[in-house]
């Protein structure tokens, strides 16, 4: 049936649409709703979380009562939808993209989903899932699409809109608080290139009050919640957990002598060595040592950091939970300052060897033959992205690849500095790449560039 009054691309992106949306409602309809351990403190709006997840839970909660968690899944499925399309059907018009070619983007698009389901350890569909990722996913493809139209087309409310979707990124996942700094960091080159020197100030001015709008948001809606106008916590426990890890006996030195935190530090650091939660312990290869990091992070922090922590607050009495969580990170915050520059070598390497997991993350799965595949595939992209901007001045698909490489490496790199890289807060970054990738070869291939070059260098 001839749908009225649309034009063919309006039709195209319709049919899509309707596609994915049965998609994503048919995995909700087959595997239900998830709910996992981190699931509760999103619904019960937990001090450590972010805000935005939770207001989204809440919002279905308040409307639709018992039963309320399907029909917040299948929001997350159709705003997932939403922002492949948005973002399908754009590269598709700016590109010239042919039909199988708009399906192969759609394809890249999904993989992810698939992954987490059948391939990583986590084996969930993170749509259907009552975490973050669900949400944070499609905000992630739709702050994407508003970039690349920021990019390629100038206008100033494109820049707008992927300002407010970073900092929607943001109080989404603190993590993706690098979405703002990407935004700020390629907007500001734009500006630099077409000689906007002045519009420079403009840029700087709104990421300083977007962090500053982020942390008021925050703080005001913990206070709505705890009744505490303060951030969230943990964060810093987080960051102490791989310090503490790092550390040799000797570093209690970095304390003064008979002081609370060194007290702490001699109690975390004994627990740790007697339970082998140490990098000692680690065996020789840098696949050994990263690999008991990542197996042994969970249970230095819970079972003896937070464990320590919490025990010693809530041993002073009259203080409650929201008091101790602020206690404990803002004595976590005091150990690193001090301790981190005396273990500085060793929690660099281990940092090096994080980060490491993160960028085959963010496009594969760790493996150690497929690692070797991860360093050849960014070797490529570098080298494309080189030859398409030095060599043949091309720059539309070099635009993209330079997005998905900027993005993956400040992302991989700020994960690593609180907690390892999991596949689910390293998997933003795969679609981009793999799409930015496909658009590189295609463009490098046109009228057989490679092989044309080569045969005129020989002559």
């Amino acid at each position: 049936m001839e749908i009225v009054g649309l034009n063919r691309d309006k039709k195209r992106a319709l049919c899509l649409f309707a596609g994915l949306l049965a998609f994503f409602l048919g995995l909700l309809a087959v595997s239900g709703v998830g709910v996992y351990n981190d699931s509760q403190q999103y619904i019960t709006m937990h001090i450590h979380r972010e805000p935005l997840y939770p207001l989204y839970l809440a919002a279905f909660r308040v409307v639709l009562g018992e039963g309320y968690l399907t029909v917040a899944m299948a929001g997350q499925g159709v705003l997932t939808a939403v922002g492949i399309t948005a973002l399908t059907e754009y590269l598709t018009r700016r590109f010239g993209l042919r039909l199988w070619e708009e399906l192969l983007i759609v394809a890249f698009q999904l993989l992810p989903h698939l992954i987490t389901r059948f391939v990583s350890a986590l084996g969930i569909f993170l749509e259907n899932s009552v975490m973050s990722e669900g949400l944070c996913i499609p905000l992630f493809t739709i702050f994407v699409y508003f970039l690349l139209r920021m990019l390629f087309e100038g206008k100033v409310r494109d820049a707008l809109a992927a300002l407010l979707f970073s900092w929607l990124l943001s109080m989404t996942r603190g993590q993706m608080m690098t979405t703002i700094l990407l935004w700020a960091l390629l907007l500001g080159i734009r500006l630099i290139l077409h000689k906007k020197y002045r519009s420079l100030f403009m840029c700087a001015s709104a990421v300083i009050l977007v962090f500053l709008l982020r942390d008021l948001t925050v703080h005001v809606y913990n206070y709505g919640v705890t009744g505490y106008f303060m951030g969230n916590t943990y964060g810093k426990v987080n960051t102490l957990t791989n310090v503490m890890y790092a550390c040799d006996e000797e570093d209690r030195e970095a304390f003064e002598e008979g002081d609370l935190e060194q007290a702490f530090f001699d109690n975390f650091y004994r627990r740790a060595m007697e339970q082998r939660l140490n990098y000692v312990y680690a065996g020789d290869s840098f696949d050994e040592r990263v690999a008991y990091l990542e197996a042994n992070h969970d249970t230095l922090k819970f079972q003896i950091l937070e464990a320590e922590l919490s025990a010693y607050y809530f041993g002073l009495g009259e203080v409650d939970y929201y008091e101790q969580s602020s206690m404990s990170d803002e004595m976590a915050g005091k150990m690193i300052r001090k301790l981190l520059p005396a273990c500085f070598g060793q929690w660099l390497y281990d940092y090096i060897l994080l980060c490491r997991n993160g960028f085959v993350r963010s496009i594969a799965v760790v493996h150690p033959l497929i690692n070797f595949a991860a360093l050849f595939l960014y070797l490529l992209a570098a080298g494309l992205l080189f030859w398409q901007m030095a060599v043949k001045r091309r720059f539309q698909a070099a635009v993209v690849m330079g997005t998905a490489l900027l993005f993956i490496a400040a992302n991989v790199c700020a994960t690593s500095l609180t907690i390892m890289c999991l596949s689910r807060y390293m998997i933003y970054g795969f679609s981009l790449f793999y799409i930015a990738l496909y658009l590189l070869v295609r463009e490098a291939c046109e009228n057989k560039v490679f092989w044309k070059e080569a045969e005129g260098s020989k002559e």
